[in-house]
């Protein structure tokens, strides 16, 4: 069959596409829609005069009763901290499929390495760091070693199930990094960065986000899930590690196509199936707004994968499986700050948009020929930032009420600049504190593998084992 003959039936399909997406974005900024009413409170009996005051009033000695956790909640925390914990094997296949054969353990190690190293992390300093204390920009160490976690209740679930919960954010943020940088980077230095990164860039952000207490929670920012904690953050990362790195010693002139693309195909259902947790978990309870937050996710998905599926169709002439993944993750991203904020169609106008935007952003960097081994800018921090400005467009507080109203509902232009703000601070941070450790690593270790151990594999120079025999 012709190219031609290829294109016109991908043109048709795409524009259909596009007139489903501009309908879309028409019906969610004029009507506002939702995807249910909440029901109006019914009113508290009024007290009358017939009620006799000695029965009326209550006892003067009576103390509030104490918070008690939920078992439903509780349960279903369980279950997301669980999924949560599932999306880093499915990141250690995504990533560990895409590279050549001889690198293929080295990578899926960087994931699985967080999974120990900073679970210990988290236990002994790093929840403290984000969740204690009265600062506005990082916690106190009143909780190191879990000081007095267990025996209270967060809300309606027992502290342990939050801490517990929010361990497996701090395990796979700084992972995602690690694909930007695969096939080059000496283990000791990522192991060194990896734990530095996540105590000092990391823990900051979370508590400056997510604390009650820290600066941007009071400003208003809307990060329901980790568009600046989460993607932001660990993308800024991966930039600075790129950079003082350098490309791999035959990149861009070999073409090093994925060694394993059904790897990548597990990894992306994997995470699709954990980002459940991530994202609806982030109610922290079995709630309405956690079933927004799953509806909206899927929905993210579906919608930035077939976005970018017709649109490298059109483009490129085919739909490639490894461009339907990375759209799908992107969606992922993009909706990931946004889930418990929006409807659900602004989040597939939100994504349908995202998954072209991340699909330029990915060609625009293999134009300029910047060795992003596994695009994490391209989908993680393109889509981070996306997601977290698009917050301040589409938010509507018939889905939260804790939330914001965003420019299209009504809510003027100060929510956007709350969401840039917090861009702009995750952003310096993390480069701030990546460039820092990455100085102090390549002193210290040496940054990089030699030309002589790249050439032979990450696999049998870092680890002394190989993938395949």
């Amino acid at each position: 069959m012709g190219r031609s003959a290829i294109r016109e039936p991908a043109l048709r399909a795409w524009l259909a596409a596009l007139g489903t997406i501009a309908f879309l974005a028409v019906s969610v900024v004029s009507a506002g829609i939702t995807f249910a009413e909440d029901a109006a409170p019914e009113a508290a009996p009024a007290v009358t005069e017939s009620v006799p005051p000695a029965e009326a009033a209550a006892p003067a000695e009576a103390a509030p009763a104490a918070p008690t956790a939920d078992t439903g909640d509780t349960a279903w925390m369980l279950a997301a901290s669980a999924l949560v914990l599932f999306m880093t094997p499915g990141l250690a296949f995504f990533y560990g499929g895409m590279v050549r054969k001889k690198n293929v353990l080295g990578t899926m190690m960087h994931s699985f390495v967080a999974m120990g190293v900073l679970s210990i992390a988290w236990a002994l300093v790093g929840y403290s760091l984000a969740f204690s204390g009265s600062g506005e920009y990082v916690g106190d160490l009143a909780a190191v070693g879990l000081s007095g976690v267990g025996s209270g209740v967060s809300g309606t679930i027992p502290d342990s199930v939050f801490m517990i919960y929010q361990c497996m954010f701090f395990i796979i943020t700084p992972a995602l990094f690690s694909g930007a940088i695969a096939e080059r980077i000496k283990f000791s230095s990522y192991l060194f960065i990896l734990v530095g990164w996540a105590l000092i860039a990391y823990a900051p952000i979370c508590h400056m986000v997510w604390d009650s207490d820290g600066l941007l929670f009071k400003d208003g920012a809307m990060d329901f899930a980790g568009g600046t904690v989460v993607h932001i953050n660990a993308a800024v990362a991966a930039a600075v590690l790129v950079w003082l790195l350098g490309k791999r010693r035959d990149y861009p002139k070999e073409i090093t196509p994925p060694h394993n693309l059904p790897f990548a195909v597990l990894g992306t259902g994997m995470l699709w199936f954990g980002w459940f947790g991530f994202n609806a978990g982030s109610a922290l309870g079995a709630n309405a707004l956690a079933g927004y937050a799953f509806v909206n996710t899927n929905l993210g998905a579906a919608a930035a994968a077939s976005s970018w599926m017709f649109w490298e169709w059109l483009r490129r002439g085919k739909p490639t499986a490894l461009g339907f993944m990375s759209g799908a993750v992107g969606g992922l991203v993009i909706i990931t700050p946004a889930c418990g904020f929006v409807t659900p169609m602004g989040a597939i106008v939100m994504c349908a948009i995202g998954g072209i935007v991340c699909f330029e952003t990915v060609a625009l960097r293999a134009k300029l020929q910047i060795d992003d081994s596994l695009d994490v800018l391209g989908v993680h921090g393109m889509g981070g930032t996306l997601g977290a400005l698009l917050v301040g467009l589409f938010a509507s507080k018939t889905i939260n009420s804790a939330g914001k109203d965003g420019l299209f509902y009504g809510g003027g232009i100060d929510p956007f600049i709350v969401q840039i703000k917090g861009v702009v601070i995750t952003i310096v941070v993390s480069a701030v504190v990546t460039f820092v450790l990455a100085k102090i690593a390549d002193m210290v270790f040496g940054l990089r593998v030699s030309d002589e151990e790249e050439a032979q594999g990450l696999d049998l120079t870092q680890h002394g084992e190989v993938g395949y025999t």
